[in-house]
C-alpha cells in the first residue's frame, strides 16, 4: 500500500511543478515551520521548492516524497481551482 501512496504523491507533486506552494514542516519538539515558495523541480526521490524571502539570496529546500507520507511535511498547492493539499490517503 505504501508504494501505491508514494507513487500517487509523486505524481501529484510532478503535475504541479511551477505552482506556488505552502510548506508546513514538523521540525520536532513542537517546532513547526511554515514557508511559501515555488515548486521548482522534481527528482526520483525528492522535490525542490524555491522559498520566497525578503533577502537577496535565493534559498531552496528539498523534501522527500516519504516526508509527505510520514506527515513530516504538509504541502498545500495554490491553484486557480482553490488550494489543494497533498497528503497521505488514510
Amino acid at each position: 500500500m505504501n508504494n501505491i501512496e508514494l507513487l500517487r504523491i509523486k505524481k501529484d507533486i510532478e503535475s504541479n511543478v511551477g505552482q506556488r506552494v505552502r510548506l508546513k514542516s514538523n521540525r520536532g519538539r513542537r517546532r513547526i515551520v511554515e514557508r511559501e515558495g515555488i515548486l521548482e523541480k522534481t527528482y526520483p526521490n525528492i522535490f525542490v521548492v524555491r522559498i520566497d524571502e525578503d533577502t537577496d539570496t535565493e534559498r531552496k529546500v528539498s523534501y522527500s516524497y516519504t516526508d509527505i507520507l510520514t506527515e513530516t511535511v504538509e504541502v498545500t498547492i495554490f491553484g486557480e481551482d482553490g488550494d489543494v493539499k497533498i497528503k497521505r490517503v488514510s
